[in-house]
């Protein structure tokens, strides 16, 4: 065993002439190997530190502003205006120097002083230009002449070879909307759901909040956005999901599949062993910064700030929970528990070998819905869903993720999955028998088996957990549709937005399979702000509620429907920007009702706005964020995305991915205890409407 072989490498004995200490060489050889490599990570995060504290300036060009202030007192020239001599004065230990000294000394100083004030200016200025949002509101190919030389400023001052957090201090703060603009957006998102009684009553109450509370409620928000690096963002991660009482299985928790089409080996061991290496040196690049922050357009920043806690983290229970978790966790504040528990909390990450095989087989149409259920909950009892990230390997070589929500968007974990997937297959690769390539390292030393000491009572309160879970899993209805008639090519080729023709396609499904339009979410991203994370898009809009009926009304014609589907679709864009640009509606109301609930507000609107049920919740995964793989020459190299579970219980979850030009895979998730809602039927009403809406750009197949 592991414990046995490591207690043999340190011994003492009790002599008359004291103790007799033994170490074994191998021992002090690992402390040694140890000592160095933690050293290496803090002279590099030191290093990193301050090329990120400097930027967009470098350490090098300190010592030019030195070495010019420097030239011109030779040359006879005060650059400082008097400023040298007055810090030479103000030396407090000039008695110990001589003259020449103390003016070589303030010079340094002032030149230091120079440079970062340079410095500040650049982040201002550079602040001030990624704060000018114009260029997303422009026609895809027709950028302006203004936008053109705003880009150019962009570029110039964004300095070369950035780390992933040295735009940090450059981004601008999310900005707080006014309460007209999203109280006026709010109503017209709403229209299209209420009837006219219902509506008129609506405007009554959100007139009454404009009125009152909401301008106070507003200078609290404006002064937290001014004293906070993101006035949305903590709270979003405490209130929407650290104190959420829910299981986080299936509830909160997301997953992402592997290769749609390919296993590059089907032996378990070796795929974990690469899958393994390969996080590992992507938590390398991640810990030096060496990762390249994404920009948009090539110039334009993200914000990198999710990306600190994807290693070596786990949700941890905290006070605001029930007493049953305090119980438990009794048990586990000491001895072995403790260790064990330990030992799982401070990994990197969690992995699961599971015993079953899954992945897509074109036979099997529902073999990509078990896959996506196993990645999405297991057995329950198989995946750590409060660390981080849990690493699934199946035997037949297939692999995935479950991710914690609360940490982070699906975008941060996509962006290291895609790494790993290229490195795997392209870099590390496999032998002709599918084991790992290189040699055996002999000398490491073997896993050790966690020890466990679960009294009976703990066991039965284990058991019914298990139960509660089981019951959850089980209710999940789960079917993934490959949707491979076209894909973005097409789309773009109708001069359309991908996201928009998909989301109207939802809308069209939706009302087909229920009759009826509901309150739809989509998310969208804000990381052009510092600590940015996702704001809402309302997709139904009264554009598009006009085009899914008109495409239900046999008298209206192909002209008729087209003209209300490109309407429906520049609205849909124009909304997206809009959250995008921190204009969006729901969480400027999320805060001002956190600031109402802190300040003992009660406010009817608000509480209506929070909670209105989302029936159809949906999100698009990001494809080819690094392009590490050439799809146009391994097409079979294609991600299959990821999804999550229903978010009403009444309701459908839809996640996508436009995987490439032919190629769009829904993943879609409900409840079987919900009678109104069926996955697999909802996918074939999107299969249907994707075909139904290509048709009206299809000349072949217009009905005029």
């Amino acid at each position: 065993m592991a414990e046995a072989h490591q207690a043999v490498a340190f011994q003492f004995t009790v002599t008359p002439d004291g103790i007799d200490l033994q170490l074994s060489r191998e021992v002090l050889k690992h402390i040694y190997l140890s000592g160095v490599t933690s050293w290496k990570k803090r002279a590099i995060r030191f290093k990193n530190g301050v090329l990120t504290g400097v930027y967009p300036a470098s350490p090098s060009s300190w010592l030019i502003v030195v070495i010019a202030i420097m030239s011109t007192m030779y040359a006879r020239i005060d650059p400082s205006m008097g400023m040298i001599d007055r810090i030479k004065t103000s030396l407090p230990v000039s008695e110990f120097m001589t003259v020449q000294t103390q003016t070589v000394l303030s010079a340094i100083l002032f030149a230091t002083g120079l440079w970062l004030s340079f410095i500040f200016l650049l982040r201002y200025i550079l602040k001030a230009l990624l704060s000018y949002h114009g260029w997303i509101f422009e026609s895809h190919g027709k950028m302006s002449f203004s936008t053109k030389v705003w880009l150019s400023f962009v570029k110039l001052l964004s300095g070369r070879r950035p780390l992933l957090y040295s735009f940090q201090a450059s981004l601008p703060h999310l900005p707080v909307p006014s309460i007209d603009d999203t109280i006026n957006r709010y109503l017209e998102s709403v229209r299209p759901l209420l009837d006219d009684e219902q509506y008129k009553q609506m405007e009554i109450v959100a007139n009454d909040f404009k009125k009152d509370p909401a301008p106070k409620l507003q200078k609290h928000l404006k002064l937290k956005s001014w004293w906070a690096t993101n006035y949305v963002s903590d709270w979003w991660e405490e209130y929407i999901y650290l104190r959420g009482r829910d299981p986080i299985m299936v509830n909160s928790n997301f997953y992402t599949m592997d290769l749609l089409y390919v296993i590059p080996t089907h032996r378990q061991a070796s795929r974990a062993a690469n899958i393994v290496h390969a996080m590992l040196q992507y938590r390398r690049k991640l810990e030096r910064g060496e990762l390249t922050p994404l920009r948009a357009l090539g110039i334009v920043p993200m914000c990198s700030f999710q990306y600190e806690r994807m290693f070596n983290t786990t949700r941890i229970p905290g006070i605001e929970t029930g007493n049953d978790i305090f119980h438990i966790f009794s048990y586990f504040n000491e001895g072995v528990n403790r260790a064990s528990l330990e030992a799982i909390e401070t990994a990197a990450f969690f992995m699961t070998l599971d015993d079953e095989a899954h992945g897509y087989d074109p036979e099997n149409i529902r073999s990509l819905d078990l896959y996506a259920k196993s990645l999405l909950h297991g057995k329950c009892y198989d995946r750590w869903f409060d660390k981080s990230f849990t690493l699934i390997v199946y035997k037949n070589g297939k692999t995935g993720i479950n991710t914690e929500h609360s940490w982070a968007d699906s975008p941060i974990i996509g962006h290291m999955w895609e790494y790993v997937l290229a490195t795997d297959c392209f870099h590390l690769g496999y032998t002709a028998e599918g084991h790992c390539k290189g040699d055996i390292n002999k000398s490491l030393a073997p896993p050790t088996r966690l020890q466990w000491d679960i009294p009976k009572a703990c066991q039965e309160i284990i058991e019914g957990s298990y139960m509660i879970a089981k019951g959850i899993a089980d209710d999940v209805d789960f079917h993934d549709c490959l949707f491979n008639e076209f894909g973005k090519g097409l789309i773009k080729k109708c001069r359309t937005s991908p996201d928009a023709f998909i989301q109207l396609a939802l809308q069209l499904a939706h009302y087909r399979d229920k009759g009826e339009f509901c309150l739809t979410y989509e998310s969208s991203m804000t990381r052009m702000f510092r600590e940015g994370r996702t704001e809402t898009v309302r997709s139904c809009t009264c554009e598009s509620t006009a085009f899914v009926k008109a495409m239900e009304d046999e008298s209206t014609t192909v002209r008729q429907r087209l003209a209300l589907f490109k309407k429906a679709a520049d609205k849909h864009q124009n909304m997206y920007r809009l959250a995008m640009t921190g204009a969006g509606i729901d969480r400027h109301l999320f805060c001002l009702y956190i600031v109402s609930k802190v300040m003992g507000i009660d406010s009817p609107f608000l509480k209506q706005v929070l909670s209105e049920p989302w029936r159809l919740s949906t999100s698009q995964t990001p494809q080819q964020q690094l392009n590490l793989i050439d799809t146009q020459k391994f097409p079979k190299y294609v991600g299959a995305g990821g999804g999550f579970g229903p978010v009403a219980d009444d309701g459908y979850g839809v996640s996508y991915i436009i995987v490439g030009e032919n190629l769009i895979t829904f993943h879609i998730s409900s409840k079987f205890s919900s009678p109104e809602t069926d996955s697999f039927r909802f996918g074939q009403n999107i299969r249907q409407a994707m075909l139904d809406i290509r048709a009206l750009f299809n000349p072949k197949e217009k009905k005029m």
